[in-house]
């Protein structure tokens, strides 16, 4: 039995965490969960899962500790959600906090002997450095929930680094991978949120529409597999069934397949480093019939050139971008900006930002707020 915190358990992450968890009632135990300010689900969760310790937004502590009544523990905040990560009998912290609010609960966690299943993009493009060497200093285990980093996970299960020729990130091409140039600029929230094969968040769909979320995991990928820019590749795969594939250095590849369900990384995380029956849906190859891949448009995505520019500047860019990225969206979001500024605003941020080499977890922080508040 595996004890489990669930950060962001109200996100399409963790709901898809808490359904697998109730799927294997035998096998996993929730002992915290924290969100922001979806209490009605969080509630809901909590009597399902039969868990007593939770943290939401400080607005609403006084009303979801009333739902609950005297039995449950209702925190909130960063300090809340470290108190939950750290508690002993935890054994892995499965975080899918969207932005950057959980990367110290996870370095906390870390420092305290907990393994890490993580969801948030954010936590290792901001200080990939930091964590990593965290965990290794810990002896703790840094779980990928991303489809993608758990397909070459488990590709490189059995494989020594100098093996890996490249690393070849999939990606569906978003929302607009058929969309023309000259129309991006006319696009609306409505289209964007159109993803043709994942059922994700707002920010992490948006994030797929511009290619922004495949430049968040290069940058993840650099850090989690220990190699370098070089060694990392982006193909489109429109079917969305190869999740990723790693090529060796005698010319052949391994990928990992599987249906478009968040629930099989997740679950792979939290069972490592067994593979479980989970009741999940299977692929059927003759169905499928065909798997094409093509070359992403960088003219028309400039997204994953802002990320390898990140990587050769290093200290505290890939932060910046990422916070960029996160201010941008918002705006987008808010109706405040065309589609196509999101790239003008994370371009112009990056070209004024002050690089910090070599930065402390502190000037991470500050140049995270620096590059939100650049704008607002």
């Amino acid at each position: 039995m595996k004890n489990i915190v669930i950060l962001g358990s109200t996100g399409s992450i963790g709901r898809n965490t808490v359904e697998v968890v109730k799927n294997l009632k035998n096998m996993f135990r929730v002992v915290g969960l924290a969100a922001n300010k979806n209490i009605e689900l969080l509630e809901k969760q909590a009597r399902e899962l039969g868990c007593r310790k939770i943290v939401c937004n400080k607005e609403y502590v006084r009303e979801l500790q009333k739902r609950l009544g005297k039995d449950f523990e209702v925190e909130h905040g960063t300090e809340g959600m470290v108190e939950l990560s750290v508690q002993t009998e935890v054994d892995i912290v499965l975080c899918a906090v969207v932005g950057t609010a959980a990367l110290l609960p996870v370095l906390e966690a870390l420092k305290n002997g907990k393994d890490i299943a993580i969801a948030s993009k954010e936590i290792l493009v901001m200080a990939g450095e930091i964590v990593m060497k965290t965990a290794e200093k810990n002896n703790v285990r840094l779980l990928p929930v991303d489809s993608e980093h758990s397909a070459i996970f488990q590709c490189l299960e059995g494989k020594k680094k100098n093996d890996i020729s490249k690393l070849v990130l999939t990606a569906s091409g978003g929302a607009f991978r058929n969309t023309d140039k000259a129309e991006l600029k006319k696009a609306t929230l409505e289209n964007a949120l159109k993803h043709p094969t994942w059922s994700m968040g707002r920010k992490v769909t948006i994030d797929s529409a511009s290619l922004m979320n495949k430049a968040l995991e290069i940058i993840e990928a650099k850090w989690m597999f220990g190699v370098t820019p070089n060694q990392i590749d982006v193909l489109i795969h429109p079917q969305s069934i190869i999740h990723s594939m790693v090529e060796f250095v005698d010319g052949t590849f391994l990928a990992q397949l599987s249906v478009t369900d968040m629930k099989f990384p997740i679950q792979y995380a939290l069972a490592y480093p067994e593979k479980i029956p989970g009741g999940l849906e299977k692929l059927n190859l003759a169905e499928i019939k065909s798997l094409s891949f093509y070359e992403p448009d960088r003219t028309k995505f400039p997204s994953l050139d802002f990320a390898f520019y990140a990587l050769k500047t290093g200290g505290t860019m890939p932060a910046v971008m990422n916070a960029a990225n996160e201010l941008a969206v918002e705006k987008f979001i808010g109706g405040e900006i065309y589609f196509t500024e999101i790239w003008d605003i994370i371009e112009n941020i990056m070209n004024e930002h002050k690089v910090v080499e070599n930065p402390t977890l502190e000037q991470i922080i500050d140049a995270d707020s620096w590059a939100k508040n650049r704008l607002k």
